[in-house]
């Protein structure tokens, strides 16, 4: 697919450098147009560039460089006509021939990627929960928002390593190896039954606290574990198996796919970490402790504790190291809570003193996100004041999705395989979809009410429009190897204002992804599809695709080019629904 705008930018581009070649980088602002009345399309540069001129000491009247801008403009099949506009905006009108030619590429090729300049490598980190724990609501947060940026990234071409940073080693094993020898001693030969690992969690901590003696034995455990013996490594890798089969069944309620690299895969790389920043002289000690003082940051990081060990600062660095050398990566982001900011922040410049990438070369950033408030707005907690166990959030998600569908009585109307189909796909779309279509720097309420309401921006409504589109064709009898021989040979009318509209609002779909991947707010991505939703009805209320007989209901004519522009408008939901890692169903 093309981008319009950026293709716009550049035809612009060429045009601004032309009018005023004596301006140093002028100011290039292109956007749709608010008001569809005055065009499609805008640019805002001329009155900018009259400010530069003037800071030049240069007297420009910003409609005459609105003007020259227009005179300069390369020939191009995008643009039908331009006007200028109050101080010197100028509105841009599209051909409709053109956008008609790129809806039919759309409906011939499917919904393509614009091309890539270069493959890039780029690493996610997210999820990352801790072994030993269940996992919260904290991490859903992390867990949904990392695997859309991953689909985000795939589809637009980039090679994608999907990382869950899991916290499986340090301290705690300690006392969980020293309590698994006391309650099954002979683990190392029979399989220890452990079911709830969050009460045996619990259980080492309260002997840990309160047995002064179970405390040294512990701390013996960590060292053994440390020192990778082969019995403490087994009890190591058991209890990380308990929580593997935990995790994966969240992962696979959300369809979610990741790499797991804890933070046990970095131990060996940490040693030469701390000697580098020693060999370079970037590090001092202080009180015992080896620290590092990274440029215009005022916290420093601990690379060595005084005991000798090691902390979340030198495994950070480990990481950070592993994925610039070792994998090579072009692009990381960190999807962890704004809580962290400030810790990445001095990573980051830490392994930028250094030298180990350069920012203007390598992007690397930390994508925070907010809190789950309740209603109540607080915290997000269970009645009691424990913190909300993911598993049971989903089970819940589960059971109201399927009193909703209940409720629409459509176990009545869809097998039991599709009632179950459409219960998933609602349940776990419209958690997805709350989460990633508030913006993900802002604390958001947690709400299945307002999740599960047909009606406004939420995946409830969206997955119920998305199969009415789907069944239009469907009720006019119109097969997909029809609407394919369509597409190929028939031209997408855009005479209709409502139309035209739509048209406009399908191809903006390349020019949304550009956003997300310069910001990483997935928002913009659920906003899109609201407005390309709601400009359908718009369309489908004013445009008939089916005419039929008011007596006998029998179809009479079928506009085609209208069918296409339904079609246009399922296959870039679609897409947008798997960029968000939501899976419609055929029947709801």
């Amino acid at each position: 697919m093309l981008n319009i705008n950026q293709h716009l930018q550049e035809i612009f581009g060429e045009a601004i450098r032309a009018s005023c070649p004596e301006l140093d980088s002028p100011p290039l602002a292109v956007a749709p147009n608010q008001q569809s009345k005055f065009g499609d399309y805008q640019c805002n540069s001329a009155m900018a560039m009259a400010q530069m001129l003037k800071a030049k000491g240069v007297k420009a009247n910003p409609r005459e460089i609105a003007e020259k801008i227009i005179q300069n403009l390369p020939k191009n099949d995008l643009i039908q006509k331009t006007e200028i506009a109050g101080p010197g905006f100028i509105n841009v009108h599209l051909e409709r021939k053109f956008v008609s030619k790129l809806l039919s590429n759309l409906l011939v090729n499917g919904v393509q990627p614009p091309p890539l300049a270069s493959k890039k490598r780029v690493v996610v980190d997210f999820s990352s929960p801790n072994i030993a724990k269940e996992m919260h609501v904290g991490h859903l947060r992390s867990t949904i928002i990392g695997e859309s940026m991953c689909r985000l990234f795939e589809f637009l071409g980039y090679d994608v390593l999907r990382l869950n940073h899991v916290g499986d080693w340090g301290t705690q094993f300690g006392m969980l190896i020293a309590h698994l020898q006391d309650k099954f001693p002979d683990y190392l030969t029979v399989s220890p039954p452990i079911s709830d690992l969050q009460g045996f969690y619990k259980e080492s901590k309260k002997r840990f606290d309160e047995e002064e003696e179970f405390k040294k034995r512990a701390y013996q455990c960590v060292v053994r574990l440390q020192s990778k013996e082969p019995d403490f490594i087994k009890a190591w890798n058991l209890i990380c198996d308990v929580s593997r089969k935990e995790f994966q069944r969240v992962y696979d309620c959300l369809d979610i796919t990741i790499i797991e690299r804890g933070e046990s895969y970095y131990q060996d790389m940490m040693k030469q970490v701390v000697k580098e920043f020693e060999e370079k002289g970037l590090s001092q000690v202080d009180d015992g402790r080896t620290i590092v003082f990274a440029p215009g940051q005022s916290i420093p990081l601990t690379i060595v504790k005084s005991d000798g060990g090691y902390t979340y600062d030198t495994s950070d660095l480990a990481a950070i190291h592993q994925r610039i050398f070792e994998e090579k990566a072009d692009i990381i982001i960190y999807v962890t809570d704004s809580g962290q900011a400030t810790h990445f922040q001095v990573v980051f410049a830490a392994a930028q003193m250094i030298g180990w990438y350069d920012p203007k070369v390598t992007r690397v950033e930390h994508a925070g996100f907010g809190v789950v408030l309740g209603e109540d707005k607080k915290k997000f907690k269970t009645r009691s004041g424990d913190t909300v166990r993911l598993m049971d959030l989903l089970e819940e998600g589960l059971k109201r999705s399927m009193d909703k569908l209940k409720e629409k009585e459509r176990d009545k109307v869809l097998t039991p395989e599709e009632l179950i189909k459409a219960q998933r796909s609602v349940a776990f779309g419209c958690i997805k979809y709350a989460d990633l279509s508030h913006n993900r720097i802002n604390d958001y309420v947690f709400s299945f009410d307002k999740m599960l309401d047909d009606r406004g921006n939420t995946a409830a409504y969206l997955l119920y429009a998305f199969t009415r589109i789907r069944s239009i064709a469907r009720l006019a009898n119109i097969d997909e190897a029809t609407l394919k021989q369509a597409a190929e040979t028939s031209e997408v009318l855009l005479d209709h204002e409502k139309e035209w509209k739509l048209g406009k609002c399908l191809l903006r779909f390349p020019e949304i992804l550009q956003k997300i991947l310069d910001d990483l707010l997935l928002h913009t991505l659920c906003d899109y599809l609201y407005e390309l939703a709601t400009t359908f009805t718009e369309f489908y209320d004013s445009c008939y695709c089916v005419e039929k007989d008011r007596q006998t209901g029998e179809v009479v004519k079928v506009n085609m080019w209208r069918m296409l522009l339904c079609e246009a408008t399922a296959k870039v939901m679609a897409k947008g629904f798997d960029i968000l890692g939501i899976n419609p169903v055929q029947r709801m």
